[in-house]
């Protein structure tokens, strides 16, 4: 007899739960429940059970056409999230995004990727670059991926540093502030320094943009001091 999918062990229910909160989390418009079922691979009738779980505790909500988004106790459990860190950090990204006239952000380190915390967008500006707190990608990628790796041992790189990206972290550690062009997001570049807070994983404040008349080391300067600031308020 073939087991049934919701048969699975309770970790893998939790698992398959959360991936649907991350495959919302990408998407960043509602999808069908049939949708959601075929990128995770899920019979329906399993991606019902767990999307009425989700919803019961605040975390989707579904529409009357049936469309799933996520909901807003999603925001209540992020503010929980290094709650301190990001208080701290807010003000001070929000007076260097205005001050740079660029995007201004908060990047963590987890596990092997560099995770948004909290971002902020310039006030008066034409365009500005939208930095999503929660977005992630790999350590080994950008200039908050080296600022981090730059406070890290190299035993806790991650296999994928190569000799090049090595030589590049050993840079902006000696620099105090590292750069990166077209990696993370195609034609926008980004400047980070880092940010270490005792007894937390290695943190950097970051500023992305397409152009300015800034240089690197000047965008680095007013992210320093914004870094600084947290330090000390921490």
């Amino acid at each position: 007899m073939t087991p049934r999918q919701d048969s699975a062990p309770a970790s893998q229910t939790l698992s398959r739960g959360i991936r649907l909160l991350e495959v919302l989390a990408d998407a960043r418009t509602p999808l069908t429940i049939d949708e959601l079922a075929g990128r995770v691979d899920l019979h329906r009738s399993v991606a019902y059970r767990l999307l009425r779980t989700l919803e019961d505790h605040g975390l989707i909500t579904r529409d009357a056409a049936g469309a799933v988004r996520l909901g807003t106790g999603l925001a209540a459990l992020a503010a929980g999230v290094a709650a301190d860190l990001q208080a701290e950090a807010l003000p001070e990204l929000t007076a260097a995004a205005n001050d740079l006239g660029m995007t201004c952000f908060l990047v963590v380190l987890d596990h092997d990727e560099c995770v948004t915390l909290a971002s902020v967008e310039p006030r008066h500006t034409v365009t500005a670059v939208a930095q999503r707190p929660g977005s992630r990608h790999p350590v080994t990628r950008g200039a908050p991926g080296r600022a981090i790796l730059a406070q890290l041992p190299p035993r806790r790189w991650p296999d994928e540093v190569d000799a090049r990206l090595a030589s590049e972290v050993a840079d902006a550690a000696e620099r105090g502030w590292a750069r990166s062009h077209d990696e993370v997001i195609p034609t926008l570049r980004a400047v980070a320094v880092p940010l270490a807070v005792q007894g937390r994983e290695p943190a950097a404040v970051a500023a992305v943009h397409v152009s300015t008349d800034l240089d690197d080391a000047a965008i680095a300067a007013r992210l320093e001091a914004a870094a600084s600031a947290i330090r000390g308020a921490l």
